[in-house]
């Protein structure tokens, strides 16, 4: 009889010592390299995120930890940043925040309502008109407004008196009108969002039980609270952190704000970092408090109205005068954001030797010319070119990988210690970012580490990452998360490697989301002011500072056709972008994603 002996596969123990130490030292030289990319993203998301503004932030309680000072536990910052002048900014920020966070709510409730709830003509173009708000810089709007209203100005030059006009705009009312008119995309987005998905079961049954018209929209209005106080509160937080304004138009009208003392803080000699870092902590204050008060505003009232039975609200149809009114409001809110401020800087563009003392002025290209001749003009529009290129790649790869952390079920604490990390950066203003990297990677210990990276392009660009990462990884959450686990192990299964299998199922998936981000963040980064006047390289200054410089030396035609050729390029750059798209990507990669 023949008996068989099945084969058995040698345990570890039948190994010899030398092929077992072999095999552990393969296993973890293969774990290390599998966890090596994301150390990479998490020593990078420290390295730009966390220790600039932990540090910075530091200085504030303690100048002789960092070598800012004598004491280890100091509050002078915070007694010099809450009295005199910058008391007086702060207290200036802080009433133009709330009166642009109300303004800029209800005009953007009222927009919001006209286009998902009426039968408002153009509906097209008031959405499109709400996202070139959102991606217009505050500072070339407000530069646009003081091209027209300044003295010797355009107004001025044909003929148009403009003194009441410029006595009231210099000063907190145009401040407000400004940011007012930057808020009003941010409010928009919030309330149309929630409008969307909101019903009209309620409003029904109010008008079935005797109620009017008023009282089915207070119950819509009441509704909608949760959608309205996070309008408020990003509008308020986004309008004491802009620095543009506060640099161009405040600073003009002699209106302190206080970002722009926290950036004479650290831009003037001797450098005051403590004093900064309070202003930093102030404002950051600012911004939680808007946050409490709508949590609070909040607490223990339920908001869920959408379920199975949802049915999408009719349209209302306006009558004659009230469609009217509608496209005359909607007109003005665009004429005051976006049409009059173009018209300022394409006509000073126009306009020869504007700001001098000449007495004629006739209509040139010359300023055109000297725009595109002059290394002065010429050379920050190519810097700031590259570095928006470069920082939109880094964001987009960057921003897909936080993403995705994000989506991942399997690293709950990483993606709950990212996504704090992120909504903290958010809330953030430009300014203490900026600051944050000067006062990081100017300290002896970073120069003792071989980090010598104060005033070089590569702080910059990290810079610019850590400002465009966070709204990038929350812009791409949404589609990564889409993406369930099956489809990149679909291509396995036929065949392809992991890096093969990503590209082939699931890239062409996330191709267009990818593609928006990366373009909004090319033209953010490419007229982004805050970072790039406080970090630029010596004799290297970006286009935003290109322009703020010729304007400061009264060279208003110069420096207005800098802002409309930069304009031009980052339009002609989202066309090329997109047309390339359009002519070298896979038919199925253009099917995919596009709405019908």
């Amino acid at each position: 009889m023949i008996t068989l002996t099945p084969r058995r596969t040698p345990a570890e123990s039948d190994l010899s010592p030398d092929l077992r130490g072999r095999g552990y030292r393969l296993a973890m030289a293969l774990s290390r390299a599998r966890g090596a990319p994301l150390a990479i993203f998490w020593s990078l998301v420290v390295a730009i995120l966390v220790l600039p503004i932990a540090l910075f932030l530091l200085v504030a309680f303690s100048p002789r930890l960092l070598s800012q000072g004598p004491q280890w536990i100091s509050l002078t910052g915070f007694r010099e940043a809450l009295s005199g002048p910058l008391l007086h900014a702060a207290l200036d920020s802080l009433m133009v925040g709330i009166l642009s966070a109300a303004a800029a709510t209800t005009i953007g409730f009222a927009t919001a309502w006209l286009v998902l709830r009426t039968d408002v003509p153009a509906r097209g173009l008031w959405t499109g008109g709400m996202f070139a708000l959102l991606l217009a810089p505050s500072y070339l709007v407000a530069l646009g407004w003081e091209r027209l209203l300044e003295p010797s100005g355009v107004l001025d030059i044909i003929g148009i008196g403009a003194g009441t006009v410029r006595h009231s705009f210099y000063g907190p009312v145009g401040i407000v009108v400004v940011l007012t008119t930057k808020g009003v995309p941010f409010a928009y987005l919030a309330i149309s969002n929630a409008l969307r998905g909101l019903g009209e079961e309620l409003e029904m049954a109010v008008r079935v039980h005797g109620g009017r018209a008023r009282d089915a929209g207070r119950i819509v209005v009441s509704l909608l609270a949760p959608a309205v106080w996070s309008a408020l509160a990003i509008v308020f937080a986004e309008s004491i952190s802009d620095f543009g304004v506060a640099a161009t138009l405040a600073n003009d009208a002699h209106f302190p704000i206080a970002t722009f003392t926290l950036y004479n803080a650290v831009d003037n000699f001797p450098i005051n970092f403590p004093v900064a870092a309070a202003i930093g902590w102030i404002l950051m204050t600012m911004a939680g408090l808007a946050l409490a008060c709508q949590s609070r505003a909040l607490r223990g009232r339920c908001y869920r109205v959408i379920g199975g039975r949802t049915r999408p609200a009719r349209r209302q149809r306006l009558h004659a005068p009230a469609r009217a009114a509608a496209l005359a409001g909607l007109s003005l809110l665009l004429l005051v954001g976006l049409g009059i401020p173009a018209f300022g800087a394409l006509s000073a563009s126009l306009i020869k030797d504007l700001g001098s003392l000449a007495s004629s002025h006739g209509l040139t290209l010359s300023n055109y010319r000297r725009a595109l001749d002059s290394p002065a003009l010429r050379e920050p529009l190519l810097f700031s070119a590259r570095l928006a290129a470069i920082t939109a790649t880094l964001t987009t790869v960057v921003g897909a990988v936080s993403a995705r952390v994000l989506a991942d079920r399997s690293s709950r604490l990483s993606a709950r210690v990212l996504d704090l990390l992120l909504l903290t950066a958010v809330a953030l203003p430009g300014i203490v970012f900026a600051a944050g990297y000067i006062f990081t990677y100017n300290l002896p210990a970073a120069n003792a580490l071989g980090l010598h990276l104060y005033e070089t392009t590569t702080l910059l660009v990290l810079a610019y990452l850590a400002t465009a990462l966070p709204a990038t990884a929350r812009v791409l959450l949404g589609p990564f998360g889409q993406v369930q686990h099956s489809l990149g192990e679909a291509g396995r299964v036929h065949g392809d490697g992991s890096g093969a299998a990503w590209v082939r199922t699931v890239l062409p998936v996330l191709i267009r989301p990818l593609l928006s981000a990366w373009i909004l963040t090319y033209c953010a980064t490419l007229l982004e002011l805050p970072v790039s006047q406080l970090l630029y390289p010596p004799n290297h200054p970006p286009i935003s500072v290109g322009i703020t410089k010729a304007l400061a030396n009264y060279d208003f035609g110069g420096g207005t056709a800098m802002e409309v050729i930069a304009i031009l390029f980052a339009l002609a750059v989202v066309a090329v972008a997109w047309g390339l798209f359009a002519l070298i990507a896979p038919a199925g990669w253009r099917k995919l994603g596009r709405s019908r």
